[in-house]
C-alpha cells in the first residue's frame, strides 16, 4: 500500500539551531498518526514541513504522490494550527460556510462539520466570543468541511474537556476509516493509545517510528509515557 506521506533525510534549520535532524518516514494511508515528544521536540515544525510552509535545508517531502506544497494538493490537504485560524468578527457559522464554499461545499455540509466539533449550540455566535478552546474547534470544523485526504492537526485536544476530547477523537478514527489520513500532534502521552501509530520525536530526532503495542514492548512497559522515558533513557546511555 502506497503511503499518503513520505519524508526522506528532513532536515531543517532556524537560524543556527537546527530543529529537524534528517528524519525519514512514512505514513500510511487511512490510518491515524500520532506525532508525540514533549514542546520544542520539532513537532509544530515538521507539521508546517508536511504542508508544505516550512523552508528546509535539505531532504523531501511528498504528500498523495506530489511534493509538499504543490498547489494541486491546496483543496487535499487540510491543517489546523495551534492559533486558529477563523474569522474573529465572523460568526461560527459564517466562518464554516464560507470556508465550505471554498470548497464547493454546501451549507448543510458546513452546518454538519460545526455538529462533529460540538459547536451547534456556538453557532450563531462570533468567533471572537468564544473560549480558546471553541475558537480552536471552530477552526477544526472550518478544516473538516472540505473533506481533505490527509488533515494534519497541531494539538487539537489542548485545552478541551475529557468528554469532548473523547468525542472528537471518535471522530478522528471516522474519519480515517472513511479514508481520511490523519496526522494529529500532541505533547500528552495518554493520547498515544488513541492512535493507530506513533511517531515519537525528542529534540528533533525521531525516536521511535512505532504503534503503541510495539512501544510498550521496546520501552518495556504498559505505561505509554514510562515506555516512551525508557527509550530516551536507553537512547541517551548509548549517546553516552
Amino acid at each position: 500500500m502506497e503511503a499518503a506521506v513520505t519524508v526522506s533525510g528532513l532536515v531543517v534549520d532556524r537560524g543556527r539551531r537546527r530543529v529537524l535532524h534528517g528524519l525519514s518516514f512514512a505514513v500510511p494511508p487511512g490510518q491515524v498518526t500520532g506525532l508525540l515528544g514533549p514542546s520544542g521536540s520539532g513537532k509544530t515544525t515538521l507539521m508546517r514541513a508536511l504542508v508544505g510552509v516550512q523552508r528546509v535545508r535539505s531532504g523531501e517531502v511528498t504528500v498523495l504522490g506530489a511534493p509538499a506544497g504543490t498547489p494541486a494538493l491546496r483543496a487535499r490537504v487540510g491543517y489546523v494550527t495551534q492559533a486558529p485560524s477563523v474569522y474573529d468578527d465572523l460568526s461560527v457559522r459564517e466562518n464554516a460556510r464560507y470556508f465550505a464554499a471554498l470548497y464547493g461545499m454546501s451549507a448543510r455540509e458546513a452546518d454538519a462539520a460545526i455538529a462533529d466539533v460540538g459547536l451547534s449550540d456556538h453557532a450563531g455566535q462570533l468567533v471572537g466570543d468564544l473560549s480558546g478552546g471553541q475558537r480552536g474547534r471552530a477552526s477544526l470544523a472550518c478544516a473538516l468541511v472540505g473533506c481533505p485526504e490527509v488533515l494534519v492537526l497541531d494539538e487539537p485536544t489542548v485545552g478541551l474537556d475529557p468528554v469532548l476530547r473523547v468525542e472528537l477523537w471518535g471522530r478522528f478514527h471516522a474519519l480515517a476509516e472513511a479514508g481520511t489520513t490523519l496526522i494529529i500532534s500532541s505533547h500528552v502521552m495518554d493520547e498515544a493509545g488513541r492512535c493507530d501509530r506513533l511517531l515519537l520525536l525528542r529534540d528533533g530526532e525521531l525516536l521511535a517510528d512505532s504503534t503503541p503495542a510495539q512501544l510498550r514492548t521496546d520501552g518495556r512497559s504498559q505505561d505509554l509515557e514510562e515506555a516512551f522515558l525508557n527509550l530516551v533513557r536507553a537512547r541517551e546511555e548509548v549517546a553516552a
